[in-house]
C-alpha cells in the first residue's frame, strides 16, 4: 500500500454520489470513512441505503488498495458525526470532509407537512452543519482541509413541489460561503458541489417520476427521459455520479488550494430550477 495523503470522510456514502466520492478519493490514494444508514426517516417515497451498501461501498475503496471504514450512523446526530471524525483521525490526518449526505420528497408548498419539513431540513441542511462542524477543528488545528458539501441546482433557482428540498439546498450555499469566510486563512477551504439531476437511486423511483410526468399512466425510467433531458440546455437527463465526483476531485487537489466559497455547477448548462 502506497502512502496516503491522509483520510476522507464521506457522508451518505453508501450508494449514490457518496460511493462514487468515496471511490474516487480511494483512486487519488485517501483511507475513507464511509458514513451512511440513516434510522427513523418517515417521509420518503423510496427506501434509503442499507448496510449491504455501506459494505459493498468500502469494498470498492479496499478493492483499490485503501483502507475503508464504515459507520452506520445518521447526519441529524452530533455524537454520531464526531466519532466518525475519530475513526478518520485513526486512519490519519482528516484531509477532506465531503458532507453528501441527503434526502428528497415533494409536494406543493402549501401541502408540505411539518413531518417533512422538518425532516429534509434536519438532514439536508443541519446534517452538513454538523458534518462540517464536527471536523472544522481538526482541520483548524492541522492548518489544512478541504470541506465540500453537496447542494441542488433547486438551491439556485427553485423548483416546484420541492420547496423545502431547495430551501435546505439554498441554505447549504450560504452555510458554505459564510464557513469560507470565517476559515480564511487557516489553510481550510470549503465549497460547494452543485448538480443538476443526477443517475442515483433518489430519483428513480415512481412517486419521483409522477412529478414530472404526471400525465403517464405507469411512468418508468424509459418513458421519463425525454421529460428529465428538457431540465437543462444539453438535453442531458441526469449526469453520471461520477461526474460529481470529478469535481469534487478537483476541489480537493492542490490546484484548487486557493478556491474557497465557490458554488461549483455541474448543470448542463442550467442556471436556473432543477433538481
Amino acid at each position: 500500500m502506497t502512502a496516503s495523503p491522509g483520510a476522507a470522510l464521506v457522508t451518505g456514502a453508501a450508494r449514490g454520489q457518496g460511493r462514487a466520492h468515496a471511490v474516487t478519493l480511494a483512486r487519488l490514494g485517501y483511507d475513507v470513512v464511509c458514513f451512511d444508514v440513516p434510522a427513523g426517516l418517515t417521509t420518503l417515497p423510496y427506501p434509503t441505503a442499507t448496510t449491504d451498501d455501506l459494505q459493498e461501498t468500502c469494498a470498492l475503496v479496499e478493492k483499490l488498495d485503501r483502507r475503508a471504514v464504515a459507520v452506520a450512523g445518521d447526519v441529524r446526530s452530533t455524537a454520531a458525526l464526531q466519532g466518525a471524525v475519530t475513526a478518520a483521525a485513526e486512519l490519519g490526518e482528516l484531509s477532506v470532509v465531503v458532507a453528501n449526505a441527503g434526502i428528497c420528497s415533494f409536494a406543493r408548498f402549501e401541502e408540505i407537512t411539518d413531518e417533512q419539513w422538518d425532516e429534509m431540513i434536519a438532514v439536508n441542511l443541519s446534517g452538513v452543519f454538523r458534518t462540517l462542524r464536527a471536523a472544522i477543528p481538526t482541520m483548524r488545528a492541522q492548518g489544512h482541509g478541504r470541506l465540500l458539501a453537496t447542494a441542488s441546482m433547486a438551491g439556485r433557482g427553485g423548483s416546484p413541489h420541492l420547496a423545502h428540498y431547495a430551501a435546505a439546498k439554498a441554505g447549504v450555499i450560504s452555510l458554505i460561503k459564510t464557513l469560507a469566510l470565517e476559515l480564511g486563512s487557516s489553510g481550510v477551504t470549503a465549497n460547494v458541489l452543485c448538480p443538476t439531476t443526477v443517475d442515483t437511486p433518489m430519483v428513480h423511483n415512481a412517486p419521483m417520476y409522477g412529478l414530472f410526468a404526471p400525465d403517464i399512466a405507469e411512468p418508468s425510467k424509459e418513458t421519463v427521459t425525454p421529460r428529465y433531458a428538457a431540465m437543462n440546455p444539453m438535453r442531458v437527463p441526469w449526469l453520471d455520479p461520477q461526474e460529481i465526483a470529478d469535481a469534487m476531485a478537483f476541489l480537493v487537489s492542490d490546484a484548487a488550494r486557493h478556491v474557497s466559497g465557490l458554488v461549483f455547477e455541474v448543470s448542463a448548462g442550467g442556471s436556473g430550477a432543477q433538481l
